[in-house]
C-alpha cells in the first residue's frame, strides 16, 4: 500500500510540473480566460472540446498533422512543449 501511495504522489507531482510548464497566458490571450473565445474568428470553441480532442489537437499542431488556417501560428505556440506537457495541460481545459 505504501508503494502505491508513493507512486501516486510521484505521478501527481509529474503531472503538476507538466501543467505548470505550459504558459496558459499565451493561450488565453487569443482563446479567452474561459476558453470560449473563437481565436481570430477561426478556431474552435476550446471550452466545448473534450480533453482528448484538445490533447490531440495540440500534439497535432506540434507534429504538423492537424490544423487549418492557424496551423503555422499554433505550431509555433506548442513546439517548445513535450507531448506529455501538452496532454497534462489539456486536462485543465475543455470538458
Amino acid at each position: 500500500m505504501k508503494k502505491i501511495v508513493i507512486a501516486s504522489i510521484a505521478t501527481l507531482a509529474l503531472a503538476t510540473a507538466s501543467i505548470a510548464a505550459v504558459n496558459a497566458k499565451g493561450c488565453t490571450s487569443c482563446h479567452g480566460a474561459d476558453w470560449s473565445k473563437i481565436a481570430l474568428g477561426k478556431s474552435k470553441n476550446v471550452a466545448e472540446m473534450s480533453h482528448a480532442d484538445i490533447a490531440a489537437s495540440l500534439i497535432g499542431y506540434k507534429d504538423g498533422s492537424y490544423g487549418g488556417a492557424m496551423k503555422g501560428l499554433m505550431k509555433g505556440q506548442v513546439a517548445k512543449y513535450s507531448d506529455a506537457e501538452l496532454e497534462a495541460f489539456s486536462l485543465t481545459i475543455g470538458k
